[in-house]
């Protein structure tokens, strides 16, 4: 018996724990754990199908947000996996060992629904592409796509000059965090740049933003920078390039939206064995994470049609088998 895409991620959508080769074999008959891993060796699953598959249910909004960020499926425990490397997780708040995965995420805010659109490997020993590169490369796509969006979100490691100076010159809002230690100006050049973090703000302008300068852009190109308390020990600067923009909170709201990023990663690792597979192939680890995203693809979808969470369905299928099994017992309890 071959292995299909099909019967693969049919297993990564149903399999609770166990996401090996192996075990997919030990419980298809006739199906042998070298079928298995010679699909992952030879398939050649691309981030096009995640598009194909996602524009089926993509419901797009003249308010829609593109979300871009990345996350490191770990492997910590995995020894001799090609395009394994230790990269900086902010999960983890440090250095991992893992595949750092770019991802391009679209939220329609009418709707409260996102879809993720796009992705790629971070692997610069392979192609030498940075994670910018990436990100460039699927705006770039999406352009040909004709994505309809009004906002882009990213977090400070994207909140790159020519990021923003490309969002705003094909005439998109972004919102995204800056580094404590980024350099700005708000004195209209009369002062010299200093750290956003080192800068005194009146109370209106903890109200309304105020207009900065950020180094490194070009002359009279000024952006709106807000200060957000978070808790107790965190604040954020939150920078715009709406001026009309004037109020915190609602700057703060916007800005948020980018957790719906984080709410997917989390979500893929968790539901699709997004992170276990073991394979040491580059093009095995390539194969399984496009599989792990067009399970979660459809674990969205049928979650928007049942009204349930994604986890509701993926645990729903141990509550169908407990019923099953306290009404036929494969296993019978007897007292001895």
């Amino acid at each position: 018996m071959r292995t299909t895409k099909q019967m693969y991620c049919q297993y990564l959508m149903v399999s609770q724990i166990n996401y090996t080769c192996t075990n997919l074999a030990d419980h298809v008959e006739g199906l042998d754990h070298n079928s298995v891993y010679r699909y992952l060796k030879h398939e050649k699953l691309t981030p096009r199908l995640i598009w194909e598959h996602a524009q089926k249910t993509l419901v797009m909004s003249k308010e829609g947000c593109i979300i871009f960020d990345d996350t490191v499926a770990d492997k910590d425990y995995s020894y001799e996996i090609v395009g394994v490397r230790k990269q900086y997780s902010g999960n983890a708040h440090g250095l991992v060992k893992g595949i750092g995965v770019v991802t391009f995420v679209y939220y329609n805010p009418e709707l409260d629904r996102y879809w993720v659109l796009d992705y790629r490997l971070f692997d610069p020993d392979r192609d030498g592409k940075s994670k910018l590169d990436h990100v460039n490369e699927m705006l770039s796509l999406a352009d040909k796509r004709s994505l309809i969006y009004k906002t882009a979100l990213m977090d400070s490691w994207y909140a790159t000059t020519q990021m923003m100076t490309r969002l705003h010159q094909s005439g998109k809002v972004f919102y995204c965090p800056l580094k404590a230690n980024r350099l700005v100006d708000d004195t209209e050049g009369e002062e010299s740049y200093q750290a956003v973090e080192m800068l005194s703000w009146t109370e209106t302008e903890l109200q309304q933003g105020k207009l900065v300068k950020v180094k490194g852009f070009a002359k009279n190109f000024y952006l709106k920078l807000f200060r957000v308390t978070v808790s107790t020990d965190r604040t954020d600067f939150i920078v715009t390039n709406d001026l009309s923009q004037d109020d915190s909170e609602a700057a703060q709201q916007e800005s948020s939206q980018r957790w719906n990023i984080e709410q997917f990663h989390r979500e893929a690792k968790q539901l699709t064995g997004l992170e276990h597979c073991q394979c040491r192939l580059n093009r095995s680890q390539r194969n399984h994470i496009c599989a792990s995203l067009l399970v979660w693809l459809c674990f969205n979808d049928l979650a928007h049609q049942t009204q349930k969470t994604m986890y509701q369905l993926k645990h729903g299928l141990l509550d169908d088998y407990l019923k099953q099994q306290l009404r036929y017992p494969s296993l019978g309890f007897s007292m001895i």
